[in-house]
């Protein structure tokens, strides 16, 4: 896992700092550059600031939801234009999930997820392989 995503940018976004901490420690073990937000506005300043190449985004955000921020990362872009969006959520329904799909979301993962998931499914959008989203756990 060591360096696999060196010279990218990953912005984490959680109103948990736990979950951020987390998160952050684990990608920080594959060389990429890790920025955090903890509420939906601040993710879209940090994403307009950074332009990131993957978005960990929580849905339940404050000031602005992770669906809304989606739908404004994912606006008149075309399937496969960064920032990857992978949605981390502690809702099992699947509403959500296919509402997120109808967003243009690259992966969804239903918390707690293996934290390995999370990164294989990063890793898979720079392979040269198709690019697979990461299917809800």
């Amino acid at each position: 896992m060591a360096g696999t995503l060196e010279g990218k940018t990953v912005l984490v976004v959680d109103d948990d700092p736990d979950m951020v901490a987390a998160l952050r420690m684990v990608l920080d073990e594959t060389g990429a550059t890790i920025k955090s937000a903890g509420d939906g506005n601040a993710a879209l300043t940090m994403a307009a600031e950074f332009n990131p190449d993957v978005v960990v985004l929580d849905a339940m955000l404050p000031k602005r939801s992770g669906f809304l921020v989606l739908e404004k990362l994912k606006a008149k872009k075309k399937k496969g234009d960064k920032p990857y969006v992978i949605m981390i959520t502690g809702n099992q329904g699947k509403r959500h999930q296919l509402w997120a799909e109808s967003l243009g979301v690259d992966g969804y993962l239903n918390k707690p997820f293996r934290m390995d998931r999370l990164i294989g499914a990063i890793e898979g959008f720079f392979s040269e392989g198709p690019k697979q989203p990461a299917p809800a756990k």
